[in-house]
């Protein structure tokens, strides 16, 4: 990638922007662990689950994959650099009230490429649930079903199948029993690392979750989440949970946890966050809103910030960030680094194509990588030395929100 220009859609090629001073102070970004939430430990929860409920894992939910994937055969509209990929089924291709927004592959959770060791080439994709899909002000859907992630089994291109499964947060009845309620946020990005997948809260910082330890419930009862009178658990009729089992809230300077990515490149790996701002132009944070630190203020320019990680815990080796930069850059809706790299995808509403763009650290004005498709979201980087699933050469996922063009599908990392 140092060695190769970067190519816009047009088909000019272009060196990265002069680097300009654009780095911060990096001990201002600070994170807290949490364990426990108002009703108890995280851990305590999942014990008593456990003793009423089946453990399942990622292989056990793909073994029962339900759902059949399309293999993408040509690229999505505009879309330039085009690997591979593939669509939803037409329910959740075309539904209004599930969105899709957040991606991770098994090459993030072990370097090898495929989950367990040995196993398979497993994508994962984070939805989230809207109640007012057409923004009238008034629900179509009177309950906010939170976060689910489709598990698919990507080990034949040809023949993608996935399940999805509902993201809880584990709680305590008033009557002492363990249950578990919806997680109602954005899921704007994910992260497969091990055992663990970090899902961004925009508000308040990073969600944990197990997929080691997930659980196996009822079906039938579409509406009802958590443990209902007849004395079973349901999950909106999935059948399978993840349970949270930790936080990191924000403790530092205001952030906004809108997007992020998995840097096996850096020493030690690492996790990058990047903010959303409405303007392509003129890029405006906006910290308002409620249950955060958010003061109300605004900042005139995004920022990607970085914490490492532990590889032998899968935690966050610091609390503290290493590295945080600016990027003038509006509507950034996925992030993920190589070192002092830093790929991101800006949308353009619903009616125009997207593009990858590319900023070094230092340096605050990205150059174009190579045109996505409309409303490209989340990114997650495929290195080709992913000995046991490997691309001829390295490849950057991404995926479509809107309705109808739900595609999931990889660019090379060079455009090329």
């Amino acid at each position: 990638m140092a060695a190769a220009p970067f190519v816009t859609a047009a088909g000019a090629a272009f060196a990265p922007a002069t680097a300009r001073a654009a780095t911060l102070p990096a001990g201002q970004f600070t994170l807290a662990e949490r364990t426990a939430n108002a009703s108890g430990r995280f851990a305590d929860h999942i014990a008593a689950l456990a003793r009423v409920l089946p453990t399942a894992g990622v292989s056990d939910v793909l073994a029962t994959a339900n759902r059949p994937a399309t293999r993408l055969a040509s690229a999505p509209a505009g879309v330039g650099g085009f690997s591979h990929g593939f669509t939803w089924n037409p329910g959740d291709q075309d539904a209004v009230e599930w969105i899709p927004q957040g991606i991770t592959t098994s090459a993030d959770a072990l370097g090898a490429g495929l989950w367990p060791a040995g196993g398979k080439r497993v994508v994962l994709v984070s939805w989230y649930f809207e109640t007012d899909p057409d923004q009238d002000k008034t629900d179509e859907f009177a309950i906010d079903k939170g976060i689910r992630v489709s598990f698919v089994d990507h080990s034949s291109a040809s023949a993608p199948a996935y399940r999805h499964v509902l993201l809880v947060e584990p709680v305590r009845l008033a009557d002492g029993t363990a249950s578990y309620q919806p997680i109602t946020k954005h899921a704007g990005g994910i992260a497969w690392y091990g055992n663990r997948l970090y899902v961004v809260d925009t508000y308040k910082g990073l969600r944990v979750f197990d997929l080691d330890r997930m659980f196996e419930v009822g079906n039938g009862l579409p509406d009802v989440c958590g443990k209902h009178t007849d004395g079973d658990y349901h999950a909106y009729d999935y059948r399978f949970v993840a349970p949270q089992i930790a936080a990191y809230d924000n403790t530092g300077t205001l952030l906004r946890f809108s997007a992020i990515g998995l840097d096996r490149a850096s020493s030690p790996d690492s996790l990058t966050v990047t903010e959303f701002a409405t303007s392509l132009d003129s890029p405006v944070v906006d910290y308002s809103g409620s249950g955060w630190n958010g003061n109300g203020t605004t900042i005139a320019t995004p920022k990607i910030v970085r914490w490492p990680l532990d590889h032998t815990t899968r935690a966050p080796a610091s609390t503290t960030a290493t590295e945080a930069v600016t990027v003038k850059q509006g509507k950034l809706q996925g992030v993920v680094s190589r070192q002092s790299t830093h790929y991101l995808s800006r949308s353009d509403g619903p009616a125009s194509n997207g593009y990858l763009r590319t900023v070094r650290s230092g340096a605050d004005t990205p150059s174009t990588v190579v045109r996505l498709g409309v409303g490209c979201e989340d990114l997650s980087f495929h290195s080709a030395t992913a000995a046991d699933w490997a691309y001829r050469e390295s490849v950057i996922w991404t995926l479509g929100e809107y309705a109808g063009r739900r595609s999931v599908y990889a660019v090379f990392a060079d455009g090329s």
